[in-house]
This record gives structure tokens, C-alpha cells and sequence, in this order.
């Protein structure tokens, strides 16, 4: 799958109750934001798809919230700034890691999320400690490394076998660094 985006709400210490509530449930007290795929934690803004929205998504199941369009996910979050624009791969190789290079976007980590439900297995079930210790997530609630993401993946699946969480894909995300206003233009 080619690199895809989406735009998902923010979710970080400005986030009201929400924010101390999770960070004293998940104990991951090193996170300054979630980056994630996650719908509980940071559900997209795409929440009923318009027929133009048909016009630029991935016509997957579980996939329809991404896009391969940049400029129309640009487009609908122009004025809101308590959205994050991701840059999405799916089940990467390294190497597609590497050549992805655009500049406006910053790469925060590997998540690992169940494609049915959507949720993260890093941050939104409560550890797997069998499979990673929240002391390797990132500030962002992240894997750094794609090989730790992978292994992750497999003891997750090989430790789990019974928790439908565990059954992840793993998604390589960078974040938008800034958007341009609504005019187009950088600030």
C-alpha cells in the first residue's frame, strides 16, 4: 500500500480532564502527545464520509477514513488546529520507510493497531508486558525502531492469542509539522 493520510483529533495536555484521566489509567508518564491511529484516543475528523470524500479515499474495509490525496485532506482540516495531518504506511519495509521524504512531515514512530476496532495495542490496552514495557514508547506513545515494531507484532500474536487487540498491523506514521492557512500559504 502506498503511503496514505488522514487527519485525526489531537490528543495532548490541552485535551481537558481527558488527558491526566488517561495518563494516570496507562501510566505512561512520559507522553507529551498521542500520535496514533487510535478512534478512541485520536478518532479522525472524517466521521460521516461526503460523496467528494468517496472521491479521494482508500475503498478498503477498515480504510475508508484514509486518503491518497493530501490536498483534500489539507482542505477539510484548514481551520482547525487541534487536528493532526498524518503520513501513513501500512506493514512497511524498511525501505519504504526511508524513501518516504517530504519535508512538511516529521516521522514520530511505529504504532501497532488492530484494524477491526481500531485501537492501539501500545497505548489504549492497558500493556502487554509479555510483548514491550511502556518504557520503549516515545513521548509520542510510539516504537522508534521498525524491528522492535516487528518483533512487538509477532510476541504480540504468539503471547496473546486469546486478546483480539493483539492481532495489529503495524503503521509507520509521520505528523505534519505545519499546515498552510487557507489561502495556501505557509505562516
Amino acid at each position: 500500500m502506498p503511503v496514505v493520510f488522514s487527519a485525526v483529533k489531537r490528543f495532548d495536555l490541552t485535551s481537558g480532564e481527558a488527558w491526566p484521566k488517561f495518563i494516570a489509567w496507562s501510566s505512561l508518564t512520559q507522553l507529551r502527545e498521542v500520535v496514533s491511529l487510535d478512534l478512541i484516543l485520536c478518532p479522525t475528523i472524517f466521521n460521516e464520509l461526503t460523496a467528494e470524500d468517496w472521491l479521494h479515499n482508500v475503498q478498503e474495509d477498515f480504510k475508508i477514513t484514509l486518503f491518497h490525496d493530501l490536498d483534500y485532506v489539507l482542505s477539510k482540516v484548514a481551520e482547525d488546529d487541534r487536528v493532526n495531518v498524518l503520513a501513513l504506511l501500512q506493514n512497511p519495509t524498511d525501505d519504504e520507510v526511508r524513501s518516504f521524504s517530504d519535508r512538511r512531515f516529521v516521522f514520530r514512530g511505529f504504532d501497532l493497531v488492530e484494524l477491526h476496532t481500531g485501537i492501539s495495542a501500545l497505548v489504549n490496552c492497558g500493556g502487554f508486558d509479555k510483548a514491550f514495557a511502556p518504557t520503549e514508547l516515545s513521548d509520542c506513545g510510539l516504537l522508534a525502531d521498525h524491528a522492535r515494531a516487528l518483533s512487538v507484532q509477532r510476541l504480540l500474536r504468539y503471547e496473546y492469542t486469546d486478546e483480539h487487540h493483539a492481532a495489529c498491523d503495524v503503521w509507520a506514521i509521520w505528523q505534519m509539522k505545519e499546515r498552510p492557512d487557507s489561502s495556501g500559504e505557509r505562516p
